[in-house]
This record gives structure tokens, sequence and C-alpha cells, in this order.
């Protein structure tokens, strides 16, 4: 038995949602997936907040839910502490907001589509 305290944090190499091994895009995908931990890393993207102004940023989430996440993303040393308390994106919390930025590109390029009423066109398969 190990003497690592049980983490509801899903871990690459250890079942998650969708995956009995724990393959680490299935743990990320899993974390990711989790009520308001993409609106925490988006706020966090340029500069760290205090738990209530954090909490304010997200549209007043319940403190016990956003106190789970920071748990959850500093666990997955996705976001860290400062020396004034406030929480901030890690270096691995930073590199993961520069995928989302190339989703976030993408998000605003199909909600001009949408809005513009043109569909694409299916192609086929390779």
């Amino acid at each position: 038995m190990s003497s690592t305290p049980m983490s509801s944090t899903p871990r690459p190499g250890h079942p998650v949602r969708g995956s009995v091994t724990g393959r680490p895009l299935m743990a990320a995908l899993d974390l990711f997936g989790r009520r308001w931990t993409l609106r925490i890393l988006w706020e966090l993207r340029e500069q760290p907040f205090g738990f209530r102004a954090l909490q304010q940023r997200c549209d007043g989430m319940s403190s016990s839910v956003l106190r789970q996440r920071l748990v959850e993303l500093s666990e997955a040393r996705l976001v860290g502490r400062g020396a004034d308390e406030s929480y901030g994106l890690t270096a691995l919390g930073h590199e993961v907001l520069d995928m989302l930025n190339g989703l976030h590109g993408w998000s605003q390029r199909w909600a001009a589509e949408l809005a513009a009423g043109s569909p694409d066109a299916p192609r086929p398969s390779q």
C-alpha cells in the first residue's frame, strides 16, 4: 500500500474517467472536464488572484467548488500559490494556456462561421 494520500485529482498512470490505464491524455481530459476547471485556468491567464477575487471573476462560484478545483489544479501542478497567498499559473499551467489560446482562436472562427450561416460541406474522410 502506498503512503501517498488518496486524491481525486486525475493523474496519468491511474484510472480516470474513460481510461482504466490512465493514459496521460485521458487524465488531462478528466481534469479539464471538471466543472469550472477551464474557467479558473482562463481567469489566471494574465495574473494571479487571491481566493475572493478569483471567485468573483468566476461569476461567484461556490467557495467549496473553487477550493476543491484549486486543490486539484495545485496537485496537478498547473496552479501554485505565491508568497502573497494569491493563486497563479505554474510553468505547466502557462503551457496548457498556450494550447487553450489555440482553441480560443478556433472558437472565434467557429462562432463567426455559424453566425454567417454558411455551412461547410462535409468532406470525405481519408
